[in-house]
């Protein structure tokens, strides 16, 4: 069984290469990481659910099939989630009239 430290270390490592998140710049799960590497009772699987999550290993080992991400009755509304959520953490919103009309 691997020590405190040594647990401690490889969270922090995860930590280190986690992305910010642009929506909540008061809540971010690398700073999360950083502090729960420090507690004197961090289990191995703490650290291994942290690793798992940083290398996406669950879409890996369970991919979604074209007919899930482009359901029938809404082929392109995934893609236009990521679009927006890409365009909103750059500062571009639509315009009001897109709102207004339900255009994409």
């Amino acid at each position: 069984m691997a020590t405190a430290g040594k647990l401690g270390q490889k969270l922090a490592s995860v930590a280190s290469v986690w992305h910010v998140d642009p929506f909540r710049p008061q809540l971010q799960l690398k700073t999360f990481l950083t502090s729960l590497s420090r507690h004197p009772h961090l289990t191995p699987a703490a650290v291994q659910a942290a690793r798992a999550l940083k290398d996406n290993e669950l879409s890996k080992k369970y991919p979604l099939s074209k007919k899930m991400l482009e359901p029938a009755s809404m082929p392109l509304h995934y893609k236009r989630l990521v679009e927006g959520f890409e365009k909103s953490a750059q500062g571009i919103g639509r315009p009001w009239w897109k709102v207004f009309f339900g255009i994409w």
